[in-house]
């Protein structure tokens, strides 16, 4: 006989939760696959298939360990238009007086369980996967306040003492960031790791989705290589630890399309074992924390620029989601409305830049951070594109992109649409730090020392269209004074041909 339902959503797969640390024949786990799930945006297709994929893994495991679990498939869906009604549904057949939910890590998700209208009671339990407690988040985080990373990471660092010595930084500094910003020369690229990449068999998968209609975008040519289950998880973290944290932090903010393997180079390809709870964070932590003290080829400078992302900004995003949610989701600071380019779902753009990060996320669902934010997202910055739509590319497009961590990632840090709740400034960048951290310039069409021509590099000019659109706010942030100076100095000549050059460009951004 069922007393208790419990539901585990598409990004609880967290196999030490105490819910599993004991057997009771009474509870039935429930795990499914949801038409309103593929549905909210438009998903690539490794997205779809790699969360459908891990959860019918951890579903059988749940059940070798001797749960009682309820794998449910699109087919079995299908009939039930949202989580309610299958919910209902189950209740009914089951039996069950009680209905124990994980609390969702997004705001829609908790909004539609804490709103339905069920015949039994509802509990909420904690997910216990993140380092900050869900009920501290407001003693860190409030409503409208602009907040920033640095001194909440320090705060996770004393709390968990890690990288400490006797109170204070390991090394005597709290962050390595200016070791950590060097481009990749051919030099270097005999030490970019061969990336470990799975072969899980998605096909009926696949077939599934188109079944059932469900859209999608990006390309799946044969066998997955993301991991879908926490062995495979495993094995990516420890090949990291292993094969790219000696240079990690060096390279992480470098950009390259002639290097090997240079849609992974040093990065570790966590985040979606992260985000879908395969992983807990303090894990991926103490293992490269492990590294570091037994591999001397790891010195400080690589593993805290990775602790920092893990321990630092990505529990940071988490508190500001929750802190302005509902409504963060709506901030358009900028007041942004141009669309995305169609070559955005494509990849077919001159740019080089742009041509190597579109066409890489499209390939595999991912890029690193540096793509993220100073190439596609400083371009939609640039433009003024609708954050919404940049929040529904980036949402959809990324296999790690679930919106707690989408959404200030996206409409705080690249596009400024919060207005600096999240970040000191807008990160606009020219075609220079491309060129400064990145290969692509060399082999692009366009010309990225030049600012007005027809040749110019499109990047110049929609920067200083940028500024001058801005000037009025931005010209008072002191990081970003010095800018204006410059500009201010140049010939009105001069200035009024960038302009040009950057009005011509957006009035023609298909062309470009």
């Amino acid at each position: 006989m069922t007393h208790t339902l419990r539901l585990i959503l598409g990004d609880q797969l967290n196999a030490h939760h105490s819910w599993y640390q004991t057997q009771d024949p009474g509870v039935l786990y429930v795990i499914a696959e949801l038409h309103q799930e593929t549905g909210y945006v438009r998903h690539h297709i490794q997205k779809l298939c790699a969360f459908f994929a891990a959860m019918a893994e951890f579903a059988k495991a749940l059940g070798q360990a001797g749960h009682r679990v309820q794998h449910l498939t699109l087919d079995d869906t299908a009939p039930y238009p949202d989580l309610p009604a299958l919910l209902r549904a189950l209740i009914a057949q089951s039996g069950a007086r009680r209905l124990e939910v994980q609390r969702p890590d997004e705001y829609r998700l908790l909004a539609q369980l804490t709103d339905m209208d069920l015949p039994v009671a509802i509990s909420l339990v904690d997910s216990e996967h993140f380092l900050l407690p869900f009920e501290e988040l407001d003693r860190h985080f409030q409503r409208g306040t602009a907040h920033r990373m640095e001194p909440f990471y320090r705060k996770m660092r004393k709390r968990y003492d890690l990288l400490m010595d006797k109170g204070a930084p390991l090394g005597g500094q709290w962050n390595f960031d200016k070791e950590n910003r060097q481009a990749l020369t051919p030099a270097d690229f005999d030490r970019v790791p061969q990336p470990l990449c799975f072969a899980n068999d998605v096909e009926a998968i696949r077939a599934r989705l188109a079944r059932h209609g469900v859209q999608s975008m990006g390309r799946l040519e044969g066998p997955l290589l993301w991991p879908v289950t926490r062995a495979q998880a495993r094995e990516l973290l420890a090949h990291f630890c292993r094969c790219a944290l000696p240079a990690f932090g060096r390279y992480q903010d470098a950009l390259s399309q002639q290097a090997p393997h240079s849609w992974s180079l040093f990065h570790a390809r966590l985040s979606f074992a992260l985000n879908s709870k395969m992983l807990h964070p303090m894990e991926v932590i103490r293992a490269a924390i492990t590294a570091f003290e037994t591999d001397e080829t790891i010195n400080l400078a690589q593993v805290e620029g990775f602790v920092r992302q893990i321990l630092g900004w990505r529990e940071y995003v988490r508190g500001i989601y929750w802190a302005n949610m509902p409504g963060y989701d709506s901030l358009n600071h900028f007041d942004a409305h141009r669309p995305l380019p169609s070559w955005y779902w494509s990849g077919e753009t001159r740019m080089a830049c742009l041509r190597a990060a579109i066409g890489q996320s499209l390939e595999y669902a991912y890029a690193h951070h540096i793509q993220r934010l100073m190439v596609t997202g400083t371009f939609a910055m640039l433009i003024g594109a609708e954050p919404d739509q940049v929040d529904a590319w980036y949402l959809g497009v990324y296999i790690d992109a679930i919106e707690w961590v989408e959404l200030p990632n996206t409409r705080g840090m690249s596009q400024y649409a919060d207005g600096g709740l999240l970040a000191s400034k807008p990160y606009a960048a020219s075609g220079n730090y491309l060129n400064k951290m990145g290969d692509h310039c060399a082999q692009c069409p366009y010309d990225v020392k030049d600012k007005a021509g027809p040749n110019a590099c499109p990047f110049n000019s929609l920067y200083w269209h940028f500024m001058a659109r801005h000037d009025r706010e931005l010209a008072r942030n002191p990081r970003i004074t010095m800018v204006y100076r410059g500009w201010d100095n140049r010939p009105e000549s001069e200035r009024q041909a960038i302009l040009e050059r950057g009005q011509w460009c957006l009035d023609n951004l298909e062309r470009l």
